[in-house]
C-alpha cells in the first residue's frame, strides 16, 4: 500500500516541492495508481490537507513532471485534482464532455506520457453524466451532434446487453453506458496511438478506466 512520505506532506500541507525528473522516473504505474487511490480516500474522508499554492506555483513555474494524465468529463461536479487530493504540478488533466478521444486528445495523451513522462492514463467517467444522457436522447443541436457521435458506440453496445428501461431517466442504464464508454475510450487509445500502445506493452505506462460516484465522491477503478 502507498504511504504518504515527506514529498507528499510537509507541515500539515501538501509539499511545496513539485516532483523532480529523477523522482518521476522512479515511479511505476502501479505506484501512481496507489497514490491516486490514497488521495481519493483522503477526499472522501474529508481528511484533505492544506495546499500552499503560492509557494507551489513558484516552485513549479519552470518545470513539470506530473505523475499521471486524467481524461475526464468537463462536469463541474468532478474537480479532478481535489478528487485525487493532488496539487499543482501533479496531474495533467484533459476535460471534454463524455471523456471521449479524438486526434487532438490523443496528441495530448502522447505529449503527457512520451514527452513529459507521466506513468498513467486514467479515463475518468462519472455517474449522472449529461453527455451520456444527451447521447441516449439523440440530441441533435449544432456542434453537440458531432460531439455526441463519439459516445454513440457505447450507447449501441449497451443497448444489446442491458436488461431494463433503456432511457436517460434510468440511472442504472446511464451508468452502464458510462462504464461502456470508459472501456471504449481506453480501447480506442490503444487502437489509435501506436506510441501509447507500445509504451503500455513495455510496462512504461498503464491505461486504465475509473468511474466517479457522485453521491460519495469515491472513485472505482475498472
Amino acid at each position: 500500500m502507498y504511504i504518504k512520505n515527506k514529498k507528499e506532506l510537509s507541515g500539515g500541507s501538501l509539499s511545496n516541492e513539485p516532483l523532480t525528473e529523477e523522482e518521476q522516473a522512479k515511479l511505476t504505474p502501479d505506484i501512481v495508481i496507489d497514490i491516486l487511490k490514497q488521495g481519493n480516500k483522503d477526499f472522501t474522508a474529508g481528511a484533505l490537507t492544506v495546499r500552499n499554492n503560492t509557494k507551489r506555483i513558484r516552485k513549479a513555474a519552470l518545470c513539470q513532471y506530473p505523475k499521471a494524465v486524467v481524461l475526464s468529463c468537463m462536469d463541474s461536479r468532478v474537480p479532478v485534482e481535489d478528487v485525487f487530493h493532488r496539487g499543482i504540478g501533479d496531474l495533467f488533466v484533459i476535460r471534454v464532455a463524455g471523456n471521449f478521444i479524438n486526434e487532438d486528445i490523443l496528441g495530448c495523451l502522447e505529449l503527457a506520457c512520451q514527452v513529459s513522462g507521466a506513468k498513467l492514463i486514467v479515463v475518468l467517467g462519472h455517474e449522472h453524466c449529461s453527455a451520456i444522457k444527451s447521447a441516449i436522447d439523440n440530441v441533435n443541436m449544432g456542434n453537440i451532434t458531432a460531439m455526441l457521435s463519439k459516445i454513440q458506440p457505447a450507447v449501441l453496445q449497451t443497448n444489446k446487453t442491458f436488461r431494463g428501461e433503456k432511457t436517460s431517466s434510468n440511472p442504472k442504464f446511464v451508468t452502464a453506458i458510462c462504464i461502456q464508454n470508459i472501456n471504449h475510450t481506453t480501447n480506442e487509445i490503444r487502437a489509435n496511438s501506436s506510441i501509447l500502445n507500445s509504451m503500455e506493452k513495455e510496462g512504461k505506462i498503464k491505461i486504465i478506466g475509473a468511474i466517479y460516484h457522485m453521491e460519495t465522491g469515491k472513485v472505482a477503478f475498472l
